[in-house]
């Protein structure tokens, strides 16, 4: 990946929101969509996430780059809420 984030900063590729559940239930589309992404690289300072990690992050506090025609975000670790 050509993408390196600096000092506090996590790159991130966001998922698609669920269409169906794994039951088979169709599901609507909500007005507010669950934030969640899968980590791509991680800032030197960054502690307690890691590549691969699968992320939930406050969804006004990003920054999105499209490269090689994927899309990725970039969010402050203060700003992710969990992981998964």
């Amino acid at each position: 990946m050509a993408l390196k984030p600096l000092t506090n900063h996590v790159v991130a590729q966001k998922e698609a929101a669920l269409s169906k559940t794994k039951s088979g239930i169709l599901l609507g589309e909500a007005k507010e969509q669950p934030a969640y992404a899968v980590v791509e690289a991680v800032g030197p300072d960054v502690k307690n996430i890691k590549k691969g990690d699968k992320i939930v992050f406050k969804e006004y506090s990003t920054s999105e780059i499209k490269l090689n025609d994927t899309t990725y975000i970039i969010v402050e670790d203060k700003d992710i809420l969990a992981t998964l």
